[in-house]
C-alpha cells in the first residue's frame, strides 16, 4: 500500500518503525529522507547495467536481470540489516518514484507478514514538498547579527535552549560560514535544503524566528533566494564586543586550525589576491611563530571587519545594539539571556 504525503510533517505523523531506502548509494549520498537507512537493492554499477540493457536491448531483457538482482540484494538484507526485526515491524520503503524498486522489495517484505508501506510517488514526492517548503518563507525572522569571533553560533544555541525558535544555518551546513570555516565534508545541496525544509516545516509562525547572519552562500551550498531575501530585510539584533575577547574566542571556536598549521597556513594563501604581499608574509609569519591570537586579532580588524561594514551598509534594517563586554564561557549564558529577552520583545 503507498501512503501520499501532503506535507513534510506527515513522515513523522505516520509512526514508522523504520524508512528504509532502497536506492542506490550515490542516491541515497546524494539526499535521502530523515532518518533514513540506506538498504539498496541495486548499488550503483547494477543500477547502471539495468538501464544500460533499458536502452540498448529491451526493456523486458533489464526487467528480468533487474529482478534478479532485486531478489539476491533483498535476501542479503533479510539475513543481515532485517534478521532481529520482530512480526510487529512496521516499515515504510521509498526509491526514486515508487515504481518497480520500492514494489519489489515491498513485496517481498509483506509475504514474510510484516505491514510495509510505500510512499506515492517516491523521494521525488518528497523532493517536492522540500521545494515547496523552501518557497514558505517565516514572516518573522530576526537576524543576529556581529562581527567574527561574536560567538553568534554559540550564543544561538544557548537562545535555542531557553525557548527561543531558531535556524542553525550553519550547522545544518557543516560549515562554520567562512574561508576558514571547513568542518569537513558539506552535505549535498539537496540535503541541505531538505535539513532547511524540515525546520521551516516545524516552526510556530505566530512567534519570530532567529537567524545567524550569513551571505547568500555557507561553504559551497546556497540559501533558497526567498529566505535569504527575508534575512536582509529582517531586523537585527548586532553584537558588539571589544577585539581582545573575539579573538579570545576565535581561539577557542576555531582550535581544530591552530592545530593544524599547514592547513591555516593554505587558507591564509587563498587571501593572497585580496591583501598585499607584505601583509600575506606576515600573517604567515605569526602562524609559524604560533602567535594565534595576534593573527585572529589582525584577520578580524584587517580582513574581516571591513567586509562585514560593507556588507551592512547596503542593507537598511532596524538594527538593536547589545554590547558583550566578554565571550567567555562563563559570560555566554548571561548573554543569551539578555538576548532572548530582546528576541521576545518583538513579539
Amino acid at each position: 500500500m503507498a501512503i501520499t504525503l501532503s506535507r513534510l510533517s506527515d513522515l513523522a505523523a505516520h509512526g514508522f518503525d523504520d524508512i528504509i531506502d532502497v536506492r542506490a548509494p550515490a542516491e541515497f549520498a546524494d539526499d535521502h529522507l530523515p532518518g533514513a537507512i540506506s538498504l539498496p537493492v541495486l548499488d550503483d554499477d547494477e543500477r547502471a547495467r539495468v538501464g544500460t540493457i533499458y536502452k540498448q536491448v529491451s526493456p523486458f531483457t533489464a526487467r528480468k536481470l533487474g529482478a534478479a538482482l532485486v531478489a539476491r540484494n533483498a535476501a542479503r538484507h533479510l539475513e543481515t540489516a532485517l534478521a532481529d526485526k520482530p512480526g510487529g515491524w512496521r516499515p515504510l520503503v521509498y526509491c526514486w518514484r515508487g515504481g518497480q524498486r520500492s514494489g519489489s522489495f515491498a513485496s517481498i517484505l509483506s509475504q514474510i507478514g510484516w505491514r510495509v508501506e510505500t510512499i506515492a510517488g517516491g523521494y521525488k514526492a518528497w523532493r517536492g514538498l522540500v521545494v515547496q517548503a523552501l518557497g514558505q518563507v517565516p514572516d518573522r525572522v530576526v537576524v543576529l547579527d556581529g562581527n567574527t569571533g561574536s560567538a553568534k553560533t554559540e550564543l544561538l544555541g544557548l537562545m535555542a535552549s531557553k525557548g527561543v525558535q531558531v535556524i542553525d544555518l550553519e550547522g545544518m551546513a557543516n560549515h562554520r560560514g567562512s574561508v576558514f570555516g571547513a568542518m569537513g565534508a558539506q552535505p549535498g545541496q539537496r540535503m541541505f535544503e531538505g535539513r532547511l525544509a524540515m525546520a521551516l516545516a516545524n516552526l510556530d509562525p505566530s512567534r519570530p524566528v532567529v537567524i545567524e547572519a550569513e551571505s547568500a552562500r555557507i561553504g559551497a551550498r546556497s540559501l533558497p533566494p526567498g529566505l535569504w531575501r527575508a534575512m536582509c530585510a529582517a531586523p537585527r539584533i548586532a553584537l558588539t564586543a571589544p577585539a581582545a575577547a573575539r579573538a579570545a574566542y576565535l581561539l577557542r571556536a576555531y582550535g581544530d586550525l591552530a592545530a593544524d598549521r599547514a592547513r591555516l597556513a593554505g587558507i591564509i594563501e587563498q587571501l593572497r589576491p585580496l591583501h598585499a604581499a607584505e601583509v600575506i608574509a606576515h600573517w604567515q609569519a605569526l602562524v609559524e611563530a604560533g602567535a594565534f591570537g595576534d593573527l585572529a586579532q589582525e584577520l578580524m580588524v584587517q580582513h574581516y571587519d571591513p567586509r562585514y561594514q560593507k556588507h551592512r551598509s547596503r542593507m537598511a534594517m532596524p538594527v538593536t545594539e547589545v554590547e558583550a563586554p566578554g565571550l567567555a564561557p562563563e559570560d555566554l549564558g548571561a548573554l543569551a539571556a539578555r538576548l532572548a529577552g530582546i528576541v521576545q520583545s518583538f513579539d
